[in-house]
């Protein structure tokens, strides 16, 4: 089926009794037992609840898994992934991912014995130097957050096939509308769902998505004893904000596309990160693995010309926040906000400078948007 089709209609039939439309809510925190040993398929909400499993149905359908795992966060998400390694385990990913993903990471897991690579995730060679006798997964997040550098899945995924390697891939920039890593071998998909799969910055959720049942039984069992689903409220609302993500994808990306081009030819920005430029040097790589260019941009501010706070206090549609993937527009500091946590030295060999500003395209309109970014720039 189309894309659109799944989204509004996969697994969303949860409702034999009185055929309704829309997926109800299943807020009871436990369900009655028809006999000893006899349920009608659910028993306590944490391990599984109808509202959660028309969700988890329904990712899974729009990224091509056989299952998905719904989280009560997206940290949350790739926490539950990393309990698949044993301590002693070895990492290969970004230096320029998410900052919480970073923190988390170095500041958590590698307390309890999984240790990790940060390494730059475009060259290839540096992938294989950084492989171990003990790495057991690489994870890749495409494009990168926040300067959009994007790694090759087919040729990083056929390495890790070869060494017998996990790979993971964060796909929460993109969605699975604009590119489905399972089509190039991944062996799990992971989203933080507040943000487009969601889209409407009401909720946090995440989701874990696997390819093999070998996986998926695992994920259920971790989710479950970590106590990290989502819980019944929150899955509805991911759903109801999911029926209209190929829609928002494609505004958020036609706006990204228009703004990117305005800041590209203004005298008071250096350089801007999106991959619906021709400007991006990986056109080649973009064109082969995304669908679109999605929602998000950055760019350097020459503070020379416009102080940093001086240009933020002149924004009046643009809400300084961290976040993304709402229909409204978020603008931010990622050296200060979103990466802070990663340090300066994490920061630094990420390519993030204190000049770097992460836009998130809202749906608003485009023009108005251009407007707001003109007068906070000046002349």
């Amino acid at each position: 089926m189309d894309i659109r089709t799944k989204a509004v209609l996969a697994g969303t039939a949860k409702d034999s009794q009185y055929n309704s439309v829309i997926t109800p809510i299943y807020p009871s925190s436990t369900f009655r037992f028809e006999e000893l040993g006899k349920t009608k398929g659910y028993d306590y909400t944490r391990s599984g609840n109808p509202t959660r499993a028309a969700l988890e149905e329904n990712i899974a359908a729009l990224e091509g898994g056989i299952g998905a795992s719904a989280t009560a966060t997206g940290m949350a998400a790739i926490t539950t992934v990393l309990f698949l390694l044993e301590p002693g385990a070895h990492v290969v990913t970004g230096n320029d991912i998410y900052g919480g993903t970073y923190r988390l990471f170095k500041d958590v897991f590698a307390k309890r014995g999984i240790t990790f690579s940060f390494i730059n995730m475009m060259d290839l060679k540096a992938i294989r130097k950084a492989i171990q006798p003990k790495t057991r997964m690489i994870w890749i997040e495409t494009p990168s957050n926040p300067l959009l550098h994007i790694v090759d899945l087919e040729a990083v995924i056929g390495l890790a096939r070869k060494k017998k390697l996990m790979t993971v891939v964060d796909n929460t920039f993109l969605s699975p509308y604009l590119q489905r890593p399972f089509e190039f071998g991944a062996d799990i998909v992971v989203h933080s769902t507040t943000k487009y799969l969601n889209g409407h910055s009401d909720v946090v959720g995440g989701a874990v998505v696997y390819k093999s049942e070998s996986i998926g039984e695992k994920i259920r069992f971790f989710v479950n004893g970590l106590g990290v689903s989502q819980s019944p409220y929150d899955a509805w609302l991911v759903l109801r904000g999911i029926k209209t993500l190929p829609y928002r994808m494609e505004a958020h990306q036609r706006n990204a596309g228009k703004i990117a081009s305005f800041l590209e030819g203004h005298p008071a920005v250096k350089q801007v990160h999106y991959t619906g430029l021709e400007s991006h040097p990986q056109q080649a790589l973009i064109k082969k693995q995304m669908k679109g260019a999605g929602g998000m941009l950055a760019f350097e501010l020459d503070t020379k010309k416009v102080p940093l706070k001086e240009f933020f206090k002149k924004l009046k549609l643009f809400q300084l926040a961290e976040s993304l993937g709402g229909v409204e527009s978020l603008i931010e500091h990622p050296w200060s906000m979103s990466h802070a946590s990663m340090g300066p030295e994490g920061l630094k060999a990420s390519g993030i400078t204190q000049e770097t500003i992460r836009i998130s395209t809202g749906i608003e309109g485009t023009e108005d948007l251009i407007e707001d970014l003109k007068k906070a720039l000046g002349k």
